[in-house]
């Protein structure tokens, strides 16, 4: 499996935001979104088996597990290194943008489905997957405008996806302030979380490794 970077920091998005938290970040991704702020990881890295990528999780006091890019689903082994994680006791977490199939990781793996917005430049249109997710798992829309964010307020209608899984919600760092999102959830009458980047606030926006 090729890895640009495995470290440990807070968890900075999603449901689990603040805690402690050891990221598998994998190299490669099928998508080039205007906005992505990991594009370092979509070359280089190095190869690493299984038991490899274990051994150095394990050298972290946590439990709590992303496995993300890059584009993890890229990685040809992850629904066994995810099952390898589990079976070893980690809460697993995948960040994926949900155009790559995820059936064959383990039910008790948590997606977090990065639904990509027109703002972005790779607009995610089959969204049939979003039908198929469980309770457990939350979707993610990061918004550049507030015409992104009525295009995700529409998915979010269309698919019935409020009150069945967790819904993020993220301004665009530097594109849309975080006062203008949050009054557009509350206008809405959605059951949306704010997602703000933790890791931004605490150690900058160009920050590696935390």
């Amino acid at each position: 499996m090729r890895v640009t970077e495995i470290f440990f920091s807070l968890q900075g998005e999603g449901t689990r935001a603040g805690r402690p938290c050891v990221f598998v970040r994998f190299t490669g991704c099928d998508l080039r979104c205007g906005y992505c702020d990991t594009a370092y990881a979509f070359h280089g890295g190095r190869e690493l088996s299984r038991a490899e990528i274990l051994a150095e999780v394990a050298r972290h006091p946590c439990k709590l597990v992303l496995l993300t890019g890059g584009e993890p689903l890229l990685q040809r082994e992850l629904p066994e290194l995810s099952a390898e994680l589990l079976a070893r006791g980690y809460e697993v977490t995948v960040e994926t943008h949900g155009q790559r199939p995820t059936e064959a990781l383990p039910a008790e793996v948590v997606r977090i489905v990065d639904v990509k917005t027109p703002g972005s430049g790779e607009v995610a249109t089959e969204l049939s997957y979003l039908d198929r997710l469980r309770p457990h798992d939350e979707v993610k829309f990061v918004v550049c405008s507030e015409e992104d964010w009525r295009w995700s307020l529409d998915v979010i209608r269309r698919h019935q996806l409020a009150g069945r899984v967790p819904l993020l919600v993220s301004p665009v760092h530097g594109a849309v302030e975080a006062k203008d999102l949050a009054r557009w959830i509350l206008e809405s009458g959605v059951e949306a979380r704010l997602n703000l980047q933790l890791h931004k606030i605490v150690w900058g926006a160009d920050a590696r490794g935390v």
